[in-house]
């Protein structure tokens, strides 16, 4: 699944604007967040005084409850994505970073919700810091791995997903071939669709029928459509419809779960500010440089020295370089061509 509408639901509510105000006191409801900060301590790489930020998405692929009909919860949830948001100082351009679920890495030793410790591990695959212990887990392994501070973490999940997209009136997206995938449930043809949100989950699900069947095949559909879904959000009008401004800020505030320092609509419409110049040509997507597992074709490693290029221009805040991920298998293969740029 994908973990743009976390970035969005920002957007939407900053669209809103004081109209908002007469349901603010319900959105903050809908609103849990999460003391990433209290359970991370001071052990932390330091904060950029920049003016940029660095925001870690997530998406759990948990099967409880409304998620069920997407399979059994295998023991516990999963980050099914994780992206990796940076935005530049001036907040006129962005870089997102895909973390391959399957990347195996060195896990650094956390503090889950309860207080617990929670052992590191060599070589275990990177949506396990999730599952083990949870986002501020997640958030540490990431520091760890870049040696750059998260500001914000963002997390959302299908079914909230799927009901954002709908309300927006689907996305717009064209294939350029078709694609049948019964494990996503996604069937299409060639050519222009404009997918509802069973459609969209399922694209952003997909592997089996694209590509070479790869996590990192779904990688590149899912850069495509948080492009489509970027213009769709800035091009959907809701100032004339009071109704469906209530409703997308509805679902989209019940959709994610954020860090405490965004858990309100007066915190998020100022989160909101730094992204609402952002088009989907402002924003790179690119993969962190890996190849595949020689031991296991199921699973990648980093190529560190690539992977440190990237992590380097962005705590400097520069541009990736297009030389760290031109050697990278996620910058290969077909998949990124199946949904084109309209």
């Amino acid at each position: 699944m994908t973990t743009v509408a976390a970035w969005s639901v920002a957007g939407l509510i900053l669209v809103g604007g004081s109209g908002l105000g007469y349901v603010y006191a319900k959105l903050d409801g809908n609103l849990k967040g999460i003391d990433i900060n209290a359970q991370l301590g001071g052990d932390r790489p330091a904060d950029a005084d920049n003016g940029s930020q660095d925001i870690l998405v997530l998406g759990s692929d948990s099967r409880a409850g409304a998620n069920a009909r997407y399979g059994r919860d295998g023991g516990g949830a999963r980050s099914d994505t994780a992206m990796i948001v940076h935005v530049y100082k001036g907040h006129k351009k962005a870089s997102v970073v895909s973390v391959p679920r399957d990347t195996l890495i060195d896990r650094p030793a956390c503090t889950d919700a309860d207080g617990k410790t929670v052992p590191g591990q060599r070589e275990a695959m990177f949506n396990t810091a999730y599952e083990v212990g949870g986002p501020a887990c997640a958030v540490k392994t990431v520091e760890s791995m870049s040696g750059i501070r998260m500001d914000h973490y963002i997390e959302v999940d299908f079914t909230g997903f799927k009901k954002l997209v709908t309300q927006l009136g689907g996305v717009k997206i064209t294939t350029t071939r078709a694609i049948d995938d019964p494990k996503s449930h996604l069937k299409l043809a060639p050519g222009t669709h404009t997918l509802d949100g069973e459609q969209a989950l399922g694209l952003v699900r997909t592997r089996h029928g694209v590509g070479d069947g790869s996590d990192l095949g779904r990688i590149q559909l899912q850069q495509a459509f948080v492009k489509a879904l970027i213009d769709q959000v800035r091009s959907v009008g809701v100032f004339s419809n009071p109704k469906k401004l209530y409703d997308l800020a509805n679902t989209a505030t019940t959709a994610v779960t954020p860090d405490s320092q965004l858990d309100s609509v007066d915190k998020l419409v100022g989160f909101a500010g730094g992204l609402k110049d952002l088009g989907p040509h402002d924003v790179r997507m690119v993969t962190m440089p890996v190849r595949y597992d020689p031991n296991d074709p199921n699973r990648v490693l980093p190529l560190d020295a690539a992977s440190q290029r990237v992590w380097s221009a962005l705590r400097a805040d520069r541009p990736v370089p297009a030389s760290a991920v031109k050697d990278s298998a996620g910058d290969k293969g077909s998949a990124s061509q199946v949904v084109k740029d309209h």
